[in-house]
């Protein structure tokens, strides 16, 4: 291969890596599975290796982790990094604006621009570019110093190796910053934490307390392929230089032109006109805490105006243009009375801790998970200790860490049973799983767990019948298998403690109703280890009913893009015992007929791979109702607007939403253009 040959080479593949990229991150929809990416990347490894000289500083190579280091180099920031000030009640946070207000001399009724932003529980970062280039990151260190990690940082997909342009029209014209100087927050969500933790488990490794912890790790490994490995994220949010005359004026301008160039932003920012507005989000952000994808700690709120900023000035190492409300703490400590095990639907043993009753989070909590027997070995925990319990959302808590400074007992370890203390059948742990399990799929505890999962929200959907009417209807010999819930009456029900006959008449609707389920639902309900929602909705995709579900061998499995060896080898085993295809017919026989998906023909719309925000009110249907026409074209259907919005529906009284899609320059499409384009796709 000659110079001129390698070159070329080298930036078709940067070209065909970069658009694959795109399609799985950004449009969670790729057209090539991971092995083709995989044999591409190698490749471009493999010219870099050969041709260095024309190697990229912005090589998607750069993701994938460079050589080890010895040790991390030291370098100054070019401004200092300031810490925040806390607040932690409305009072606080009232006199924050208060002295706001006294030291730019405004009168005490005035409405200053407040940003609201979420405090993300992660490790602070100092990015430099220039020329558009990544060209050095920081860890946040002691605001003066900090670590040079730049070549993790590089394998961190949320943070641009290259600055886009801006768009046409923009201050900066078409080109980015020559210099640009940008802090934020590199943390990992509660998805990939859980995620990283199961891959550390499996691989008897150390696992982390809570997703700070993880993501401060990942980014101080000294070998960068660890780093890659790691499902790391950045949102940025404070401007450390940004020279120039064109330099945003404001907060939230910043946070749009950083959109703009490449930076993902984090949703849940809002601007807020005075105090108030300030409050009534904080107390929102309370509300959605546990449902949000990451973690966060209190709520940050900043002056948004930049010259505002300038005068307030700080005070030693922290701004007084900025405050950090925090929330109440989510961490309590408590004693543990005594452990207990519970058997879950799949037979895994589960050791809990009974605990003195607290409150965390604004929940009394009673009971919290120890996960397994690694972990309960791992941090130590007994009878008797005084631990920091955890609660995230509305699952059950964890025991964070043990006390061992507060332990005045002699208590031996705990030990998970040899013998299911449900059913007496000797547990076993398989190779390399760190659950131990009961193997009696008769378990009473596994049949009453896995038809509380058949009749929940996101399998049959089966309302009103929850865990305790499961439990008295087994109790009462009614329920033996999830196919004798077809087999229920209004005399059974009705005979049931706590039910009376409108109640059993609503349930048996319910049963009723549930008869014709969509196939991806049957598939999540039937309880297959490892297959939850997502996963039936990919082999929906790939099966047209049950029964050739049911037949497909191990490569027409392995086939399917996101179906692995282990969850290809879970449905196998399942469908290859007698008893569960014996409940499958049987519930096919009592009249349970899932529905396949009606198949489409696959051609271009309007719609086809693109995103679209509805807004306002319409006159044909409501927005949920758009967004699923949207869907069913081929579109994606978002609920903010952004630069890779391709256009927003506006109905009448767009607000907001309609003068952002103004300023970013996205298309906008009324009611009747929306339908139209509706018709082209549908017709």
């Amino acid at each position: 291969m000659t110079e001129n040959e390698a070159r070329r080479r080298m930036a078709d593949l940067t070209k065909e890596l970069e658009y694959h990229e795109h399609r799985y991150y950004d449009l969670d929809d790729p057209v090539i599975d991971d092995a083709a990416y995989d044999a591409l990347m190698r490749e471009l490894e493999a010219l870099e290796h050969d041709w260095p000289q024309f190697a990229a500083p912005d090589s998607p190579t750069q993701r994938v982790g460079g050589r080890a280091l010895d040790y991390f180099e030291k370098a100054a920031h070019r401004r200092q990094m300031l810490s925040l000030a806390n607040c932690f009640d409305d009072t606080e946070l009232s006199e924050f604006d208060a002295r706001v207000k006294r030291f730019l001399e405004l009168p005490e009724n005035a409405e200053i621009e407040y940003v609201a932003e979420p405090k993300m529980d992660g490790l602070a970062l100092d990015l430099e570019y220039e020329n558009g280039l990544l060209l050095r990151a920081l860890t946040r260190g002691d605001g003066l110093v900090g670590e040079v990690v730049t070549e993790n940082v590089r394998t961190i997909r949320d943070v641009p190796l290259k600055l886009k342009a801006l768009p046409s029209g923009d201050l900066f014209g078409r080109n980015a910053p020559q210099f640009l100087n940008i802090r934020g927050e590199v943390y990992m969500d509660i998805k990939g934490f859980e995620e990283l933790n199961r891959s550390q488990a499996e691989r008897k490794r150390q696992t982390f307390a809570n997703p700070r912890n993880a993501a401060a790790g990942s980014v101080r490994q000294l070998d960068p392929k660890i780093a890659a490995e790691r499902p790391l994220k950045f949102f940025p949010h404070t401007p450390g230089e940004w020279p120039g005359d064109d330099a945003p004026r404001t907060q939230m301008e910043m946070l749009e032109k950083l959109g703009q160039l490449g930076f993902r932003i984090n949703p849940e920012i809002r601007l807020c006109i005075g105090l108030q507005a300030v409050v009534e989000r904080y107390r929102e952000l309370m509300k959605m805490r546990s449902e949000l994808p990451f973690e966060i700690d209190g709520m940050v709120v900043k002056v948004n105006d930049f010259a505002l900023q300038n005068r307030l000035g700080q005070i030693a190492k922290s701004p007084r243009w900025a405050v950090a409300y925090k929330f109440p703490a989510e961490e309590r400590t408590t004693r543990i009375n005594a452990i207990t095990v519970q058997v879950g639907r799949t037979g895994t043993l589960t050791p809990v801790a009974e605990l003195e009753p607290v409150r965390v989070g604004g929940v009394e909590v009673r009971r919290a998970t120890l996960h397994n027997q690694d972990e309960l070995s791992r941090k130590d925990v007994r009878v008797g200790d005084w631990v920091l319990v955890r609660r995230a959302g509305d699952v059950i808590p964890e025991v964070v860490r043990v006390l061992p400074e507060r332990r005045e007992h002699d208590n031996p370890p705990f030990r998970l049973p040899a013998a299911c203390p449900v059913c007496g059948a000797a547990t076993v742990r398989e190779e390399g799983k760190a659950g131990i399990r009961c193997p009696n799929s008769d378990c009473p505890a596994q049949v009453q767990e896995s038809i509380v999962h058949f009749v929940s929200k996101g399998a049959m959907n089966i309302d009103g019948m929850g865990p305790r009417i499961v439990e008295k209807l087994l109790e009462s010999g009614a329920l033996r298998s999830v196919a004798d819930i077809y087999r229920l009456d209004a005399a059974t029900l009705s005979n049931l403690e706590g039910l009376g006959e409108k109640s059993a008449a609503r349930l048996l609707e319910s049963i009723a109703a549930s008869r014709r389920p969509t196939l991806s639902r049957f598939i999540c309900a039937l309880g297959i280890p490892g297959v939850g929602a997502t996963m039936a909705d990919v082999l929906t995709e790939n099966f047209s009913d049950i029964h050739s579900l049911m037949q497909s061998g191990r490569e027409r499995l392995e086939d399917i893009y996101g179906v692995g060896p282990e969850v290809a080898t879970s449905i196998l085993d399942f469908f290859g015992e007698e008893r569960n295809r014996a409940r499958i017919y049987d519930l096919l026989k009592l009249g349970v007929e899932p529905q396949s998906a009606p198949v489409r023909e696959l051609r271009e719309t309007p719609f086809s791979g693109r995103t679209f925000v509805v807004t306002g009110t319409l006159a044909a249907f409501g927005r949920l109702e758009a967004e699923e026409r949207i869907r069913a074209a081929g579109g994606k259907a978002a609920s903010s607007v952004s630069t890779r919005t391709h256009a927003l529906i506006a109905g009448e009284n767009a607000g907001s939403k309609l003068d952002k899609a103004q300023k970013l320059g996205v298309p906008i499409w009324n009611e009747e253009e929306f339908l139209r384009k509706l018709e082209e796709a549908e017709g």
